[in-house]
């Protein structure tokens, strides 16, 4: 199983993008190119469509050694078998995360992982405070994604870099056409979403990040 320290490329399948009778293969697409961490987001639809997409996700997931997170309902984590959850800064706390997330496993597996929506250094470092595993940072550029989230540009990249120690996927708008920008902003691991989903060949595009990526290391 890929790690987060060791991961650059994550990728969101967004409902909102994939019809759910695509998911399995813009899945498998992704993973070709070379996606390292998937999160499943399903704003709007019901727990038992995510659970549904969600276990569903995960056999070809974990086959390939790609940690699956669930976006928002860390309660269905045990239920699918995903690795862990993403909370934005208005839903969970990361203990309450982690909790709902891992509940039912006794202890039988590794922990669940939590990632934490941050959008500045403050939030950053308080989220690692809280025994986050990872952040994303952002949104970087304007997004439909996040909609009446302002984009918080390329300045804190460096210092949130300097200040906090956990892995930092920094996401919103970000796509190949501006992911030197942010990678010369200081930006190690990066969020894609749309630029994915979007792309004629979704493996091809992976791909072609990861090349860009590969300069970091």
């Amino acid at each position: 199983m890929n790690t987060l320290q060791s991961a650059q490329l994550y990728g969101i399948l967004d409902m909102g993008y994939v019809a759910s009778g695509d998911l399995l293969r813009v899945a498998e697409q992704m993973i070709e190119g070379g996606v390292e961490v998937l999160q499943l987001r399903a704003k709007g639809c019901s727990e038992s469509e995510v659970e549904a997409w969600g276990q569903e996700l995960v056999v070809l997931s974990e086959a390939a050694g790609v940690p699956l997170l669930v976006n928002d309902h860390p309660q269905l984590v045990p239920s699918i078998g995903a690795q862990g959850v993403h909370v934005g800064q208005e839903d969970f706390s990361v203990e309450d995360a982690r909790w709902r997330a891992g509940r039912s496993l006794a202890g039988e597996a590794p922990a669940p992982l939590v990632g934490k929506s941050t959008h500045g250094l403050a939030q950053a470092l308080e989220a690692e405070r809280s025994g986050a595993d990872y952040i994303g940072f952002g949104p970087l550029f304007s997004t439909p994604t996040k909609p009446g989230r302002p984009a918080i540009g390329l300045d804190q990249i460096r210092e949130v870099h300097s200040q906090v120690g956990i892995p930092i996927f920094c996401i919103g708008g970000i796509k190949l056409e501006n992911l030197a920008e942010v990678i010369g902003a200081g930006a190690r691991r990066v969020v894609i979403v749309s630029g994915i989903l979007q792309a004629r060949d979704i493996a091809g595009y992976c791909r072609d990040v990861r090349s860009v990526l590969g300069a970091v290391r």
